[in-house]
C-alpha cells in the first residue's frame, strides 16, 4: 500500500483509499460534465485537486499550479472523446473550429508558458472571477436570435459576424490563454461566448468540446516546462503535472462522457444553460473562498 502514497509523505491505507476514491469519483463527474456541458471537466477537477493538494500540505505557492496543470493533462483524452461524441450528433461547428482553432492553440501555448511566473493566488483569482461571471451570465441569459445574414443565407446555425475576422481571432486567442491558465477545456468561457454570437447552445457545447484538445495540449506542455526543477512538487510529477492523479481521474471519466452527451441532446437549451451555470457557480465560489482565506 505504501506504493500508492503518490503525493507526499507516508499515509495510512485508509487515507490513501480515500484519496484514490475521491479522484475516481472526480473523474466520473468530470466525464459526465464533459459530455453534458462541453467543458473539459476542469471546472470540477481544478477545485478538487486544489483541495487535495492543500490537504496534502503542498506549498501554497505551487498548489494552484499543480491543480491546473494536472487538470489540463486529463482534459486531453476527455476532450477528444467528448468532441467525437458530439460530432456524431452533428453538434460540432467545423467552420468555427477551423477559423478559431489556430488562435486558440496559440493563446493556450502562451498561457501555459507564462504560468510559471504567475503567483498561485492570481491563478485562483482568475479562475474564480471568470467562472463567477460566466456562471451568472449563463443562468440569467436567454438564447440570442440568429444573425440576420445567416437567415438570408438559409443557414440558421451560422455564427454572428461579430465572431469572424480579426475580432474572432482575438476572442479565440483570449479563450485559449485564459482557459490554459485556469486548467479548463475552454467550455466554461467558449460556450457562453458562442451562445452570445448566436450559435445554438447545443452546437456551442459541441464546438467547445472540440476546443478542449487545442487548449489542453499546449497548455500542458507549458506547465510541464515551467514546473521542471521547482522544489516541493509531489513524487512522480512531470513539471507541475501529478501523473498518478491525472491517470486516476481520466481512467473513470472516459466511461461517463457518452452518457453526458446523450443527456445534453435530450435537454431543452434553456435548461442546459442553467445547469451549466449552476455547476460553474459552485466551482467559482469554492475557488474564491480559498483566495479570501489567504
Amino acid at each position: 500500500m505504501a506504493d500508492l502514497t503518490i503525493f507526499t509523505g507516508i499515509y495510512s491505507p485508509d487515507i490513501v483509499a480515500m484519496l484514490v476514491g475521491g479522484l475516481l469519483l472526480t473523474g466520473s463527474i468530470a466525464g459526465l460534465l464533459a459530455g453534458l456541458l462541453g467543458v473539459g471537466g476542469g471546472i470540477v477537477i481544478v477545485p478538487v485537486l486544489y483541495l487535495l493538494f492543500t490537504y496534502l500540505d503542498m506549498p501554497s505557492s505551487i498548489v494552484m499550479h499543480l491543480a491546473v496543470a494536472t487538470s489540463l493533462v486529463t482534459i486531453i483524452p476527455i476532450s477528444i472523446s467528448s468532441a467525437k461524441s458530439h460530432h456524431t450528433k452533428g453538434a460540432v461547428d467545423l467552420d468555427v473550429l477551423k477559423s478559431w482553432g489556430p488562435f486558440i492553440l496559440i493563446g493556450a501555448a502562451i498561457g501555459g508558458a507564462a504560468s510559471g511566473s504567475i503567483d498561485s493566488c492570481y491563478l485562483q483569482l482568475l479562475f474564480g472571477m471568470i467562472a463567477l461571471y460566466v456562471s451568472v451570465s449563463m443562468i440569467i441569459s436567454r438564447e440570442k436570435t440568429k444573425p440576420k445574414d445567416a437567415a438570408k443565407d438559409g443557414n440558421t446555425d451560422q455564427i454572428s459576424p461579430a465572431g469572424r475576422g480579426l475580432r474572432g481571432s482575438g476572442i479565440a486567442g483570449a479563450i485559449g490563454g485564459a482557459s490554459a491558465l485556469m486548467g479548463i477545456g475552454g467550455g466554461a468561457i467558449a460556450v457562453p461566448i458562442l451562445s452570445a454570437l448566436a450559435l445554438p447552445v447545443h452546437r456551442a457545447v459541441g464546438t467547445a468540446a472540440a476546443f478542449g484538445f487545442l487548449i489542453a495540449l499546449p497548455g500542458s506542455i507549458g506547465f510541464i516546462w515551467s514546473g521542471i526543477g521547482v522544489d516541493m512538487r509531489p513524487p512522480l510529477s512531470l513539471g507541475f503535472v501529478s501523473l498518478p492523479a491525472a491517470i486516476i481521474i481520466f481512467s473513470t471519466s472516459m466511461f461517463t462522457i457518452r452518457l453526458g452527451s446523450r443527456i445534453a441532446h435530450a435537454l431543452p437549451a434553456a435548461r442546459l444553460r442553467r445547469a451549466f451555470g449552476g455547476f460553474l457557480l459552485l466551482s467559482a465560489l469554492n475557488i474564491l473562498s480559498g483566495v479570501v482565506a489567504n
